[in-house]
């Protein structure tokens, strides 16, 4: 009897332990949610999910490590290809590297993205993007699209998004493009394009900066979101979250009330 009570009391335990680690099953398929670099809650944190375009995450950490970002690109034929969001690029058409990062930050576009990663590395840089992945040890991620295109193989969790995020909020570059509501680029012979943010909660919740939206049919609503209050920084991770928009803002809303 008495081992009994013992193993019950140890079940539950466990089941308290796990509803503190996990006390919103519902909002996402996979989460995370960090205050100032410590976890606070996590849901199938380590699920190995498609990421959608928030793949283009390391797309962009890579263009911001490598630099050069006024140096002139010549937009190839790979953008044809490109599905999804898109401004409407033309082969043959030169732009800055930083405007195609841009693009592919504020707009989350496919064909900006794409003109990057192939001005970058070509027909290698998916597999500069894999070599990126092992050495900041996203042990849980292999990438197949430099912009996040529903790939057979292609998968990440939020654990290592969490990681990969952390690594590019390093750069204000990227801080300062994810801020932008709107923004203007312009080819180099003066074709412009007007970009408006993804993120929708920019200029509606206070403090967000960032950091990256996707969507596609086979990863469903991806969100990761930075926000920032009195010096109190909360990163939040969710992968495949029908209600992102208001399960992000509940999700910031009680991480910065837990820092008061």
């Amino acid at each position: 009897m008495v081992r009994l009570a013992l193993v019950l009391a140890a079940w539950l335990a466990g089941g308290a332990a796990h509803a503190v680690d996990d006390p919103y099953p519902w909002i996402a398929a996979a989460y995370l949610v960090k205050r100032d670099g410590v976890v606070l809650w996590a849901g199938q944190p380590d699920a190995k999910l498609p990421p959608a375009s928030l793949a283009k995450l390391m797309t962009a950490l890579i263009a911001l490590e490598r630099g050069k970002l006024d140096e002139p690109v010549t937009v190839g034929r790979g953008v044809l290809q490109a599905t999804g969001t898109r401004i409407g690029l033309k082969p043959g058409e030169k732009l800055s590297a930083g405007d195609l990062l841009t693009a592919t930050v504020v707009r989350s576009a496919n064909d900006a993205c794409r003109a990057l990663a192939d001005h970058i590395g070509g027909k290698s840089f998916v597999h500069t993007m894999n070599q990126r992945a092992a050495v900041l040890g996203l042990t849980s991620t292999r990438f197949a699209d430099p912009c996040g295109h529903d790939r057979d193989g292609q998968y990440t969790t939020a654990t290592d998004l969490t990681l990969l995020a952390e690594q590019v909020m390093r750069h204000d570059e990227y801080l300062r493009l994810a801020r932008l509501e709107r923004a203007t680029i312009r080819t180099l012979d003066g074709r412009s394009f007007a970009l408006r943010n993804t993120n929708a909660l920019l200029g509606r919740y206070p403090g967000v900066i960032g950091l990256k939206t996707g969507y596609t049919e086979g990863a469903g609503n991806c969100l990761v979101a930075l926000a920032e209050r009195d010096g109190v920084r909360v990163l939040a991770v969710l992968l495949n979250a029908p209600n992102r928009w208001w399960n992000a803002v509940g999700l910031l809303d009680r991480a910065f009330a837990a820092a008061r």
